[in-house]
């Protein structure tokens, strides 16, 4: 695998004295992960140069070397050898070729893959009859650009603010799970209905980037637009073991990436400052930071994230909106629409192990690597074993009365026969507090009038095949959860 390579010297192991070997070894684990930073500050120097005995700037040329280098410890080693730093080996005027398409095809605002640049180079070099260099050795041609300048000339002016430091330096993560950032999107693509397969709308995507390994933690696919309930799911998929929810999808992969972020960095809006959102994260440790107003590019790896996947499916799925009406020409986006929200999201998973096995540019090497790396030096994170009360705790707050037939809510009837004694005592309790899951509407949690438990066992199922009106209705026939289809099915019973 090429996580296990890239750390695994493969050139000059036998040359270097054990001294030598030793100060590489010591260096490449400090170094390694600051270099993997977009921006690196003096505290983080700092304290790496505390450790190797060196001064601040020789810490910034050691990332720099390493940036430039090929995520072998030999980059770090004393004594470089090769064509110059940062440059390996190739011919003046293949490096004259790259540096020139650099400029007039990579630093444009079309914003070309690596592997599309790749391509370009590859045919320069073939007409003037030269070596084409390595895709990986093109990589590290990008990498070693002013990460900067790049942004500015690729993304925009805005884009590039998230390079730049304002109000000082943030901290650099050192470790899997300590900042973990989510955000939605409205995902460009149109998804049909389970039994009629007709046209719905555009579903919302919510998605949990970890930010030192970059792998994806979650994510919700859902026709609901985005709300603290949002988060919450976002948040179960998190931290619980994904499994069993693969298995539910048919999907045989490796997602390992599990664990409760020890800190949510959230924007501003305003399903991420809930009442239960808060409280949740209170009750489970977590805590919650927020991006400074009007500073949009500090939620930027998430963000980058989800781009990537609306190209993904610009390029790759039927019915898809694209980003906005000039792209989509007189492309008829819902009669080409193909996808139900379940297969959306077996495609969206798959994509997301994909992404985790490819070299990521920022850290020159896959993700799930990274992780890798990172689980062995710090430990298997735990994960939540409860999902179900996990998900309770951040599930929205309701409060119904309790009639002689249960509850009601959006004129769906709930009841158990384990409601009968408070049915009979319903006098003394004006309210109850209830709890309920969006996806999964044929079910709800109520809280028991002494307040220490919720009826789970078992959760209180409809009682009534009789379907919502109005808005409601509507949100409740096109949910095309496993819950309403479950409805719409069969009767459900006490």
């Amino acid at each position: 695998m090429p996580s296990d390579t890239s750390l695994i010297a493969e050139q000059g192991v036998a040359t270097l004295p054990d001294a030598a070997w030793a100060q590489a070894r010591q260096r490449a684990e400090f170094i390694g992960p600051l270099a993997a930073l977009d921006v690196v500050g003096h505290e983080a120097a700092d304290a790496a140069a505390h450790a190797l005995s060196l001064s601040r700037r020789q810490v910034y040329v050691l990332i720099r070397r390493a940036r430039q280098g090929s995520g072998l410890v030999t980059d770090l080693a004393r004594s470089q050898s090769g064509g110059g730093k940062g440059k390996g080996r190739l011919p003046e005027s293949v490096e004259r070729i790259i540096r020139e398409l650099l400029q007039k095809r990579f630093l444009t605002k079309q914003k070309r893959s690596l592997a599309a640049f790749h391509r370009e180079v590859a045919q320069a070099c073939k007409a003037q009859k030269l070596r084409v260099p390595a895709r990986n050795t093109v990589a590290l041609r990008i990498a070693g650009l002013d990460p900067l300048k790049a942004a500015r000339r690729r993304e925009g002016q805005d884009a590039s603010r998230s390079l730049q430091g304002v109000g000082g330096e943030p901290p650099a993560m050192t470790a899997p799970l300590e900042q973990v950032q989510i955000d939605h999107t409205v995902i460009d693509l149109i998804v049909v209905d389970e039994r009629d397969r007709q046209p719905i709308r555009r579903p919302y995507l919510t998605l949990a980037i970890d930010v030192f390994t970059r792998c994806v933690l979650g994510m919700v696919v859902t026709l609901e637009a985005p709300s603290s309930v949002s988060v919450g799911l976002c948040l179960v998929h998190v931290a619980c073991d994904k499994r069993p929810w693969l298995e539910g999808l048919n999907i045989e992969m490796d997602w390992p990436m599990s664990g409760k972020p020890r800190l949510l960095y959230l924007d501003n809006a305003a399903e991420f400052k809930s009442e239960a959102l808060r409280r949740g994260c209170e009750q489970h440790g977590i805590r919650l930071d927020y991006r400074p107003p009007g500073q949009p590019h500090y939620g930027g790896i998430v963000e980058r994230i989800i781009g990537t996947a609306m190209q993904m499916i610009h390029d790759e799925l039927p019915g898809t909106t694209f980003s906005n009406p000039d792209q989509r020409g007189d492309y008829d986006s819902e009669n080409k629409a193909a996808l139900t929200l379940h297969e959306l999201e077996r495609w969206l998973t798959l994509a997301v192990g994909t992404y985790h096995g490819s070299v990521h540019n920022g850290l020159l090497q896959p993700p799930a690597a990274r992780w890798a790396e990172a689980v062995a030096r710090v430990g298997v994170p735990a994960v939540v074993t409860r999902a179900t009360s996990f998900l309770v705790d951040f599930l929205p707050i309701l409060r119904r009365t309790l009639t002689r037939t249960g509850f009601v809510i959006d004129h769906i009837h709930y009841y158990a026969d384990a409601l009968k004694p408070w049915i009979a005592r319903r006098e003394r309790w004006p309210s109850f507090l209830i709890r309920r899951d969006p996806r999964d509407i044929s079910r709800i949690w109520v809280l028991e009038p002494e307040g220490q438990h919720y009826l789970k066992s078992p959760t209180v199922p409809c009682r009534t095949r009789q379907s919502p009106s109005g808005n409601n209705g509507r949100r409740w026939r096109n949910c095309g959860s496993k819950g309403a289809n479950r409805w719409m099915n069969r009767r459900c019973s006490a």
